[in-house]
């Protein structure tokens, strides 16, 4: 286990209103705060012996040799051909020392490159990043009805990311602009994340089109010839679990493997239904998916930076519904993250996803049970982070601002217990001496506003306050936080020329492009 150290944790400023129209101005100019790469000073926690690690990694290496992974495309099987491994058609069995050695090359942190330079951030090793939901044709809107996603809410989700301290990342697809043509859908949708936030972003994996107006959006951004050797976007490839790599996946991939761009190698697997109805044989096969992914990546391009992945949740046997936190999703996490750490890999795993439908009580214990978990088992890039409901089928404003709010408070928790006040605080304590207080004193009224998490959305009035302030439940309160983030929001400003490279290269793209999917 690692060891703790003490580590003084940043924390959002106070940003105090002055009253009117000045006050909100001077809110509006002050600089966006982000905090940087979280670096764990807690212990990672293991949830079982080594001897079980050992025998999860040695049956999944059994499963690639043994009964072999699908990769449904005519490169790829040229490519593991020469590489030296046992293809019979489109069935690849690995063989262990050649999968491992590929594994290997594969790096323990790299950074990724923000437009901001001061947003860049570091992926493996002890560091951890927070990024948002990704994917939902769904939202839940300011006025807490369901509905389809559209180009303003996503602008709108970006806008929260950026303003949100504890995000590291705008991630992309937050939710889907339904308006917008499909095939010319994933350019507005970098368009959005490039230009709302200057953090880091997330690509488009749905076909090998997509992967390079992606990178020629993060060229006119970042510079053709930076983007050849630097790290600027994250995208998600999904095994179909059980065992298959297909050629969409493989597509994507090998062009961002081949800009030296890191995949996150994630099977997507249903717990009972797309694996075995165990814990621990979901693991094995999960692990033995994202490996055979992993692998792959070093034969496009050798030495690429890559992320370990898995999303693992339980199905409802009575449905066949897939279930949000539940303890055997946690367990799944401890697991994958002894694994990552035997491989030396990065590891992303997944923090908020839950199965409410609203940001309730339910939510609210399905995120904590998994983002304990996330943490505790030394995750590094933790996406999911906001918004996440129904699934994720929906996006919820609501939950997008609760969970930005319980970011802050888990970046502290994971940065481990400062004891730098220690000696100030003993003197405190010797200058109030018995049935004194403590609010008067000058070691409180320096560290108050730091002392202790204090969050704004969650209520501690006594209920009389309560009632007479309206009576708010929390998703009440969670849409009027991101109601009144979103009325602060000043754009992060973007050189003019490279504004008006993106709009001219999405027209130009647009020309070509179909309205329908043929």
């Amino acid at each position: 286990m690692d060891s703790a150290s003490p580590i003084e944790t940043p924390e959002a400023p106070t940003q105090r209103r002055a009253g009117g129209r000045l006050g909100r101005k001077a809110v509006r100019s002050a600089p966006i705060a982000s905090f940087p790469t979280l670096v764990r000073n807690i212990p990672v926690y293991e949830i079982v012996p080594g001897e079980a690690v050992e025998l999860i990694h040695e049956e999944s290496l059994k499963i690639l040799e043994e009964v072999g992974c699908e990769f449904r495309d005519d490169e790829a099987i040229a490519m593991w051909k020469a590489a030296g491994a046992d293809v019979r058609d489109t069935r690849v069995h690995i063989d262990r020392a050649l999968l491992m050695d590929l594994v290997s090359k594969i790096p323990s942190e790299f950074t990724l490159n923000a437009r901001n330079p001061e947003k860049t951030v570091k992926v493996g090793g002890r560091n951890s990043i927070f990024i948002p939901m990704y994917g939902a044709p769904y939202i839940r809107d300011l006025d807490g009805n369901r509905r389809y996603g559209t180009l303003e809410d996503l602008n709108n989700f970006h806008k929260l990311a950026y303003m949100a301290p504890a995000l590291h990342s705008s991630s992309s697809i937050i939710c889907e602009p339904m308006e917008i043509a499909v095939p010319k859908r994933h350019l507005h949708i970098i368009h959005s994340a490039l230009t709302h936030s200057d953090k880091p972003f997330m690509g488009i994996v749905t076909s090998k089109d997509r992967a390079e107006d992606t990178m020629a959006m993060a060229g006119i951004v970042f510079g053709e010839d930076y983007v050849k050797d630097n790290t600027v976007v994250v995208s998600i490839t999904n095994c179909n679990s059980p065992l298959v790599w297909d050629a969409t996946m493989l597509d994507a991939m090998k062009v961002y493997a081949r800009h030296n761009q890191p995949l996150i190698l994630a099977p997507f697997a249903l717990c009972g239904a797309s694996t075995p109805a165990s814990a621990v044989g979901a693991v094995a096969q999960v692990n033995a998916e994202a490996l055979a992914g992993l692998a792959f990546t070093q034969l496009i391009r050798p030495g690429s930076p890559q992320i370990y992945g898995q999303f693992m949740v339980t199905v409802d046997m009575k449905t066949g519904a897939p279930m949000g936190g539940t303890p055997e999703a946690a367990q799944m996490m401890y697991l994958m993250g002894a694994l990552a750490r035997k491989y030396n890999l990065p590891w992303r795993t997944s923090g908020f996803h839950v199965g409410s439908k609203l940001n309730d009580a339910q939510a609210g214990y399905e995120s904590n049970m998994l983002m304990h978990a996330a943490i505790l088992a030394g995750a590094n890039y933790i996406w999911h982070s906001a918004g996440w409901l129904e699934a994720g089928l929906t996006c919820g404003y609501s939950k997008f601002a609760t969970d930005c709010e319980q970011l802050v408070g888990w970046y502290k928790y994971a940065g481990g217990l400062p004891f730098d006040d220690f000696k100030d605080a003993m003197a405190a304590i010797r200058e109030v001496g018995p049935q004194g207080h403590f609010l008067g004193t000058q070691h409180t009224l320096d560290h108050f506003e730091r002392a202790f998490f204090m969050p704004s959305i969650m209520d501690y009035n006594a209920f009389e306050q309560w009632s007479a302030e309206g009576a708010k439940d929390h998703d009440t309160r969670g849409r009027e936080k991101a109601r009144a983030m979103l009325a602060d929001y000043v754009a992060p400003k973007m050189d003019e020329g490279i504004s008006e490279g993106l709009r001219d290269f999405i027209a130009r793209r647009e020309e070509k492009l179909p309205d329908v999917v043929s």
